[in-house]
């Protein structure tokens, strides 16, 4: 095929708020905040929220509470995964349709390899044929590899296309703070920053051994090829397949009690072990994630002998993860998390 080889990642603009709109036209050009049962008395987090109610600071992640108080008129919405499922199928099924190898990352996003000598114009193609098909909207990063098309999403939204290579990365990424990098979270970005490197550019100019011997043989180097926009070119076109089958519970009152948390887990458990029997491939690592009062989050996990699909060896994985808190501090949340052997051989934790 002629042309050059480009990256397209396209990420749908609110998605699963924008899902919403289309089923009742009525909320579009309001706040509206999707998350757990949609009673924001309740417990419970952030799924996403539409651009309107962002202005606000509502993001997800935070508590559906603290997104009333910050945007009173907001409305919320219970969150409906298949409605979303389905929705994610429409779309993905017409970027199969173009000429192109799809990736697909998840329900709202996917990197597309393509060979064209004008990447823009086939950018805005794709997103024509996604609002047409589908309602929806697109922005459109355009990289010369993985990690700058991912990023270059970013400058895109909403519904707009950006080209991000290494002829406008140092122009564009420089003076960034390190944690608009893909890969390094806030926490990261203080260790960085802790060590002198507050800015993608200061990080891409680190000596790669000293970060080594300050984040880890492995880890420090790879900050700094972050840094330099480095990344993989492969697109890989095979089907989305999850990685890992997670349930959670959000308790109305902080919990202290061991023997419910542990009937809690034991629960979860059994909720997963019937996910993966749907799913039919064995489990490899179990984990459990723990959130205790106010709002600090914490994950324990282990790697099992020998891939299962039992649910009494998933519960007791669990159980024996959960043993491994200290728990001293009043619970909030528990979730129990079940991880797939991967086709390299190995397992990823669940994002």
């Amino acid at each position: 095929m002629a042309g050059t080889a480009w990256v397209l990642h396209v990420d749908l603009d609110q998605f699963i708020a924008a899902v919403e709109v289309l089923r009742r036209p009525d909320l579009r050009g309001l706040p509206v905040v999707v998350g757990g049962t949609g009673d924001p008395a309740r417990r419970e987090v952030v799924a996403t929220a539409s651009y309107e109610a962002r202005e606000f600071g509502v993001r997800s992640g935070i508590p559906l509470r603290l997104a009333l108080k910050r945007c009173p008129d907001a409305v919320f919405l219970p969150s409906d995964p298949d409605a979303y499922n389905a929705a994610s199928a429409e779309v993905m099924a017409v970027l199969r349709e173009s000429d192109a190898v799809v990736e697909v990352l998840g329900w709202d996003e996917a990197f597309l390899g393509v060979r064209t000598d004008d990447p823009e114009a086939l950018a805005a193609e794709i997103q024509t044929a996604v609002t047409e098909r589908t309602r929806l909207t697109a922005s459109v990063g355009i990289g010369d590899n993985k990690l700058r098309a991912k990023l270059a999403t970013g400058f895109a939204k909403p519904a707009g296309v950006f080209r991000l290579t290494k002829d406008n990365w140092e122009a564009v990424m420089a003076d960034r703070p390190t944690d608009a990098l893909w890969g390094i979270g806030a926490k990261t970005a203080r260790k960085l920053a802790d060590l002198g490197f507050a800015t993608v550019g200061e990080l891409a100019r680190a000596d790669p051994d000293a970060l080594a011997a300050r984040l880890g043989p492995t880890m420090g180097p790879w900050y700094r090829t972050l840094a330099l926009g480095a990344g993989s070119t492969e697109v890989v076109g095979t089907p989305y397949i999850p990685r890992s089958h997670s349930r959670e519970t959000t308790f109305q009152e902080n919990i202290t009690d061991l023997a419910v948390l542990r009937e809690t887990v034991s629960r979860l458990a059994r909720q997963v072990a019937e996910d993966i029997t749907a799913d039919g491939r064995p489990v490899v690592r179990v984990g459990v994630k723990a959130r205790f009062a106010p709002f600090l989050t914490r994950g324990r996990s282990l790697t099992l002998a020998e891939p299962t699909r039992s649910a009494d060896e998933i519960e007791t994985a669990a159980l024996t993860a959960l043993d491994r808190f200290e728990l001293g501090r009043p619970v909030r949340l528990l979730g129990v998390r079940a991880e797939f052997e991967q086709a390299d051989g190995g397992s990823q934790p669940g994002r």
